[in-house]
């Protein structure tokens, strides 16, 4: 278990690695690093809304990384951040869970992922990363525009209302 509501083969688990056979087995201090985002992100989210989260991807290892199209310098690669998506088992919605992580917790990134135009504010699934040292608290909103990722720095005037920023 990497921790009370996160096992090993979840945190590890991934359709396209399954598919092209790529061993997707965290080392020792990948392992370490993603202990201490479960326990200090996941866990707590997980805690507080009372809920099953999905987690979508976790760690990633490098030959993982590069063939899903991922940063070349994702922290999903070290084991310091996870994608979740609580909109998969329904009772919370992903903006209610950035929004919690936005103002409640520490964390070195917070990407609210995939947001839409509809009223209602839609997120995809919120990317959160976490380091044992100097955490920036960095505020991100994606969307993807002609198949091209678009990042935008948050800002608590526009909020989640993705026309705000383009």
């Amino acid at each position: 278990m990497i921790s009370e509501h996160c096992s090993y083969g979840e945190a590890t688990y991934s359709e396209t690695a399954k598919r092209l056979g790529i061993d997707n087995i965290p080392n020792s201090d990948q392992l370490v690093n993603m202990i201490i985002v479960a326990s200090k992100l996941f866990e707590l989210v997980r805690t507080h809304f009372d809920l099953p989260i999905h987690i979508p991807s976790f760690f990633r290892s490098k030959l993982l990384n590069d063939a899903l199209g991922g940063s070349t310098t994702s922290d999903h690669m070290t084991g310091q951040s996870m994608d979740v998506d609580a909109e998969k088992y329904g009772g919370v919605r992903n903006k209610h869970i950035f929004e919690y992580v936005k103002d409640n917790l520490d964390f070195d990134q917070l990407i609210a992922e995939t947001v839409s135009e509809n009223k209602w504010v839609d997120i995809g699934w919120v990317h959160f990363s976490y380091k044992t040292e100097g955490n920036r608290k960095e505020v991100l909103l994606a969307e993807t525009i002609k198949d091209k990722r678009v990042y935008y720095t948050y800002d608590p005037i526009k909020g989640l209302d993705i026309k705000l920023y383009r």
